[in-house]
Order: structure tokens, then sequence, then C-alpha cells
């Protein structure tokens, strides 16, 4: 078969609403009721042999802490190598697979999740990361449909860039994958990301081991079964629960590691970074490292805001999916001008958000991720609730007994270096610092040397030449800007998301930007008629 590839334009999937009575709700509610109430062994995947070592860690429900969803098996050292070998064997036939037939695989995936399989891998986001129907919709399903949709697009695109040729030569550029696997590392936020961190290698002909973060393991699994139904053959991506020390030390170690793709904390990355420039000179080549790590989000309001849309951003910003994204609003500053109409808003808003179990649609928030998490947020709420110069607004209360459970919080902070405004949280805690409102400059560069994240940031103005202060002093401080909006949400294909500094190598997922590294272009110079005398026309006379 010849012929150059049709490859169907992109469009974001379509959210749906699962209002009462309509089919999806339905659906989804059936599904919630089916994951909720088994229990299945995720065995590790090698070469396509699903491994059950008997060595099992459970996944619970956040919300419903005694809920076991999952006993996920644990790989020892040699199953870790065995996932390398497998993975290497693969790449001899994946790696010249035509595009299209690689292409195709995850075109049918998104498909798949598009249709048959949305409510399951919604349900077990939303039972295994306690996130609401309206979040698991907007990462489980849409956003990794976009993923899969968008990166054959930009694929595409990197296929079709090739080079000028003069006359008598024909140049040309092979992007061929790398050579050896790549190491995906995928946190429990976000669905989405663990499938995309481990598919966008392997679309542009990589192989890879991926390690699921525990805690998110039902979905990925999910996930997994999703690519190996959409017919990606064994090896190509290798699944591999394990401790995550040991599994970085196998693979770490190994000559042929090509590349680490990860989301994560910045404090894992960075040690991932340090071991791999020390194992440096073993490598086959530079190992790629692409990484989106930690932020302490800001929202900076000018006199001139909006203030009920400043209100509803902080709201939605801070306290969507429990603040548990990195991209969330942590740290706000006011205008003194405004503030009390915010705080007054903001406290009635708290008010009335419920917290509870996510099966329940009536809920705005679940449960954080486990008892980890909990007792670390809960240590900086209560450590706020004693320090000088510190007002707590809204909430501040925590409950373990059933799920890990945090209310939406809002401290107002006097001293704008306070850890509230400086560390990065991953809860509900929002840390806001009221300024004086003819101190708008100032403030922007308070904004812009606070902390060591620069992942997203968002403003809010109706005086333009406020605006086109804040763009010149904190177009280093966010990766992802937001004008007049809240600094999450993110879409493929129309925010590339990723940030700099400490928030990671803003390799933009959702766009051509990321899966440019994950191809090693080949030049390709072919003289279609070669000279025949070595000698120059320059030289015939003395």
């Amino acid at each position: 078969m010849s012929g150059i590839p049709n490859i169907p334009p992109p469009k974001n999937e379509p959210v749906l609403g699962y209002l009462p009575g309509s089919p999806e709700r339905a659906a989804l509610k059936s599904m919630l009721s089916r994951v909720g109430s088994e229990t299945i062994e995720i065995p590790i995947v090698i070469g396509g042999r699903e491994i059950r070592t008997g060595r099992t860690e459970p996944v619970t429900s956040p919300h419903c802490h005694q809920r076991v969803l999952a006993r996920v098996h644990q790989a020892d050292r040699g199953q870790i190598g065995q996932a390398v070998d497998a993975a290497l064997e693969a790449q001899r036939e994946w790696a010249h697979w035509r595009f299209e037939d690689r292409a195709a695989v995850f075109l049918k995936a998104a498909e798949l999740l598009a249709t048959s399989r949305r409510q399951l891998i919604n349900a077990a986001t939303m039972h295994g990361q306690s996130k609401t129907a309206f979040q698991a919709e907007i990462d489980a399903a849409c956003e990794l449909i976009d993923f899969l949709r968008f990166n054959v697009h930009y694929a595409e695109r990197i296929y079709r860039e090739q080079p000028e040729s003069s006359a008598g030569i024909w140049n040309r550029l092979d992007h061929r994958p790398l050579e050896g696997f790549v190491y995906a590392v995928t946190p429990f936020n976000f669905t989405a990301i663990g499938g995309n961190i481990a598919a966008a290698p392997a679309l542009m002909g990589n192989v890879v081991v991926w390690k699921p973060a525990p805690t998110a393991a039902l979905s990925n699994w999910y996930v997994f079964k999703l690519l190996q139904e959409a017919g990606l053959p064994p090896g190509v991506i290798n699944f591999v629960s394990g401790d995550p020390i040991e599994v970085s030390d196998v693979l770490l170690s190994h000559r042929m590691l090509a590349g680490i793709h990860f989301t994560g904390s910045t404090a894992v990355f960075q040690k991932l970074w340090q071991q791999t420039a020390g194992n440096l000179s073993r490598y086959a080549g530079y190992p790629r490292i692409v990484g989106e790590t930690g932020g302490k989000d800001f929202v900076v309001a000018h006199a001139s805001a909006d203030v009920d849309g400043v209100v509803t951003a902080l709201i939605r910003g801070a306290f969507e999916y429990q603040g548990q994204k990195c991209s969330a609003a942590s740290r706000g500053y006011i205008p003194d001008t405004i503030w009390p109409e915010v705080r007054e808003r903001l406290v009635a808003a708290i008010g009335e958000i419920q917290v509870g179990d996510v099966a329940d649609f009536r809920n705005f928030m679940g449960a954080v991720i486990d008892r980890k998490s909990f007792e670390k947020i809960r240590g900086y709420v209560d450590h706020a609730k004693q320090a000088p110069g510190v007002k707590l607004v809204a909430g501040g209360s925590a409950d373990d007994s059933v799920g890990w459970f945090v209310q939406p919080t809002v401290f107002e902070v006097e001293d704008p270096a306070y850890r509230l405004l400086c560390e990065e949280i991953f809860g509900p805690v929002l840390g806001v610092h009221v300024y004086p409102a003819g101190r708008w400059r100032e403030t922007l560069e308070l904004v812009n040397r606070t902390g060591p994240y620069a992942l997203t940031g968002a403003v809010w103005a109706q005086d333009r030449a406020a605006l086109v202060d804040a763009d010149r002093a904190l177009r280093n401080a966010a990766g992802n800007y937001y004008v007049n909006d809240k600094p999450t949400g993110a879409v493929v294909g129309q925010q590339p998301f990723g940030g700099a500094r400490a928030s990671g190598t803003n390799d933009k997922a959702g766009s051509i930007l990321n899966l440019l590294r994950w191809v090693s272009p080949r030049t390709i110079k072919e003289t279609l008629a070669p000279p025949h005398d070595w000698r120059y026309p320059y030289m015939s006379e003395q």
C-alpha cells in the first residue's frame, strides 16, 4: 500500500454535562456502583504477559478509606529489568511500523474512550482519586481523548517537516524514535496525564516502561487495558508497579535509558535528574528529560478587577479537586480597596460548598488523596491558626474518620514571605495577602520573586494599563498565564501546558513541542548524479 495518510483533523472532545435525567448520568451512576463494589487484582504487565507476584499493595477510595478497590502486584528488581528487555525487543518492530499504523492504535483508543470505555475510566477515577463527575469527565475522558487525537495531528506535522533540496540533491529528515526505552513516571492527580506520559513517546515509535502512581493505579490500569484493546503490540508499553526507589535504581542505571517523561513533585524530579547525571557516562546516548513538577500559583487582582469574577476564579481555582492540581490557585494578592467585598463573597461561597463522597453529585469537593497528604495539609492549617499576622477567613477543619476530608480554607496573611504564600501545599488551602491598592507595580514584583515556581498565574484587571504592567513584570513567573480567568483548566490544542523555574522543563504537554522531544532526527542527503571528477572548475587556469 502506498499513499500519504489523511489524518482526521482533531477537535476537542465535548464535555458531557451529567445533568439530572441525562443518559450519561445514569450510565456513570451504574458504573460507579459496579466499580465501587468490587476489588480487582492489577498485575504487572511485561511484554504483554500479566504477572501476579503475590506481593500486593491496596488501592483504597480516599473518601471512604476502608473501601479497597484493587490490589496491585509489585515487581521485584528482576522483573523491572525484564520490562526493559521486553521493551527493547518490542522496539525492533514498533520503531519501523508506518506512522499511519501506529497512529491508528491511538486514534482507536481515543474512539473507545469517547464511547464504550468512557464511564468505566471516569468511575475508576472518581472512586480511586476522589474526583467529582465533572472533574473526572474533563480529565479522564475529554483531556485524554484530546491528547490521543491531537498528538497524532502533531506527529504528522513533525513528519512533514523536511529540508530544502538543491539541484541534483534530495535532502530529507528521518524523524527516528530514541534509541532505547523511555521511563514514564506518572502522578495521581490526572488520569489523562498518566495516559499521555506513556502514550506520547510510544506514538513516535518509542518503547516505554510505565510506573503509575500507586494511588492512581486503578484508573491507569484501565487506560493501559484501553491501549491494549486498541491494538498496541505487547512490550511497547510495559505496566510496572513497585517500590519507586527500586524501580528508578534499576531503570536509571540501564545503558539504554533514552528518556524520562515525568509529572510529579519537584523533589522527586530533581533526584531523578541528579541520579541520571551520575550515571551519564554509562548511557548509550544522552537521555531526554521532560518533567512537569510543582507550582505555587497566583491570582493577583488590580483595584479595577471584576469582584465577582475574582471570587469565582479563587473558588474554582483553589478548591476544585481539593486543590490537588499543580496549577491550583494557592496564593492570592488582593488590593485593600476591594478585599472587604471579596472576603464577604468568598466566605458566603465557601459556606455553600459541600464536601463528601463524589458519588453524591451534589458535592463540589471530595477527599484528598491519602493519609500522608491529609496530615501534611492539616499541619499547614494548624500552624497558620497559631501564626502571628495570619487570620482564618473561612474553613480550617479536617476529618479523617471516614475519608481524608479537608474543608476549603482561606487565610489572610500579613507577611508575604509566610509559608502559606511560598510553599506548595497541594490541598484546598488559599493564602491571601492584602496589599495597598496604590502599590500595584511593587506587588507585581513581589508576586514574581516569591517562591521557586513558575507554573500558572492569573491577573485580574479592567484597566488595560494595569494588564500591560503585569504582563511585563510576570513574563517569567508563569508558563501558563491567564488574564481575567482562573489559573487552571488548560485545554489540549488551545493552551499547551507547562512551566519553568522549579516547575519543570516547560516542554508543553498537549502541543507539538512535547512530541519533538521524543524523536531523534537523522539527516539524509542523496546525490542523484554524483560527480566523477575530483577537480573543481576554478582550477582550470593558473
